[in-house]
């Protein structure tokens, strides 16, 4: 349990690392004034998203095969990253 509990927390912090949702967060706290409205909202949105993804990823994993899981993943990884690269392209 406690491997994957530091496992978990390593790949979710450096996911975060930068990503638009931290900028938000740092924007957000600047704009307000009050960092500790800003944190305990967005604490609670990244808790709520995080239960719903580990609910879904639970069901998924009791339902559908595993090999499928990691095809599908790295396939919706791929065509998201296509996109983002795409849109960039077109300016």
């Amino acid at each position: 349990m406690w491997k994957t509990l530091i496992i978990s927390f390593g790949a979710m912090f450096l996911a975060e690392l930068g990503d638009k949702t931290q900028l938000t967060v740092l924007t957000l706290s600047a704009k307000t004034g009050s960092p500790l409205a800003v944190f305990l909202g967005a604490a609670g949105a990244l808790v709520a998203a995080t239960a719903l993804a580990t609910v879904v990823g639970f069901v998924c994993a009791k339902t559908i095969p595993r090999n499928v899981i990691e095809l599908v993943a790295g396939a919706l990884f791929i065509g998201i990253g296509a996109f983002i690269i795409y849109g960039r392209l077109r300016g």
